[in-house]
């Protein structure tokens, strides 16, 4: 499974900031408490890394902007996804009591050499925080225009769109995944939404 912060073609993520390789960390002198300069050490770095790779990377809280890169089945299959938006809810709710509403926003990149022809939706899910898992519906949502029912990418052409979710009212979202072949597929995007 990949993860939206996992590097691969494209450069994006994967680079991690190299502790105490060949330079020095300066104490003393000037500003803070006891003299010290006001620097951030090891543990503070640490913690404060992933929120820093995110905004590098121009990630969302929700995982938006992340691009995770896929590998179908066939030779020369490659496809890039990027979650745009999580809306939540997308619409008002059809009666009381009825599921809400999500929309996942993606774009979908051909990064290959040969066309990538797949149904969008049921290749697309949301994760609930104590499991169930939820499987995207071709359809209308107030967030913005669907993805189609079936896309065909070119290589090096994109479409972008929104997957439509119902989720029962009370449904807590940990994740969105995303696999190829009509989310059958062995290597899967997962993005966190929390």
């Amino acid at each position: 499974m990949r993860h939206g912060s996992h590097g691969g073609r494209g450069g994006r993520g994967g680079h991690r900031a190299q502790e105490g390789r060949g330079g020095h960390e300066r104490h003393g002198g000037g500003g803070g408490p006891g003299g010290r300069a006001g620097r951030a050490g090891p543990s503070a770095r640490l913690l404060l890394a992933p929120l820093v790779a995110a905004l590098l990377l121009g990630a969302g809280p929700d995982g938006s902007g992340e691009t995770v890169p896929l590998d179908g089945d066939r030779p020369g299959e490659h496809l890039d996804v990027t979650l745009t938006r999580v809306v939540d809810p997308a619409g008002p709710p059809s009666a009381p009591g009825a599921d809400r509403l999500v929309a996942v926003g993606l774009r979908l990149e051909n990064t290959g050499t040969v066309p990538y022809e797949d149904s969008p939706a049921p290749a697309a899910h949301l994760l609930g925080t104590d499991g169930e898992r939820f499987t995207g519906l071709s359809g209308t949502t107030d967030a913005g225009p669907a993805l189609p029912d079936r896309v065909t990418l070119e290589p090096g052409r994109s479409a972008s769109g929104y997957v439509a979710f119902r989720v029962p009212q009370e449904a807590d979202l940990a994740a969105v995944q995303f696999a190829l072949d009509t989310g059958l597929g062995d290597d899967v995007a997962q993005w966190s939404l929390s």
